[in-house]
């Protein structure tokens, strides 16, 4: 269950730093192509949602790492499923339901790594 829960974690971990970094630090004009959301969302949310992803990446990794409060891991996890379920939704309210496949997917990873984070 703790290797599971690790590779899980990791590849969440490397998704939302990826994603997360994008967000905080490229221009709305760069991520346009890629997130077309970007256009009816404030710039500060965007940046706040990148901030985000940072951050639950770090609280997956981190406390189980170190010992210290390793239920933040779980409180990650449960954030992204949050998180990606108000992705969904906003891509459904779009009328983007034809890209819905990745934040499925991604709901599916985090609910699986929240449970195993309960596991050990």
């Amino acid at each position: 269950m703790e290797t599971a829960y690790w590779i899980l974690a990791g590849l969440l971990a490397v998704f939302y730093l990826y994603a997360g970094g994008k967000k905080t630090a490229q221009s709305k004009e760069r991520l346009a192509p890629m997130m077309g959301w970007v256009d009816t969302v404030p710039m500060p949310a965007v940046r706040a949602v990148g901030a985000v992803e940072i951050l639950g990446a770090a609280g997956l990794l981190l406390p189980p790492l170190t010992g210290v409060a390793p239920v933040l891991a779980l409180v990650a996890a449960l954030g992204f499923l949050v998180l990606q379920v108000l992705a969904t939704a906003l891509h459904l309210s779009r009328g983007e339901a034809r890209v819905t496949g990745l934040n499925i997917a991604l709901i599916a990873l985090a609910a699986v790594t929240a449970w195993l984070a309960t596991t050990w």
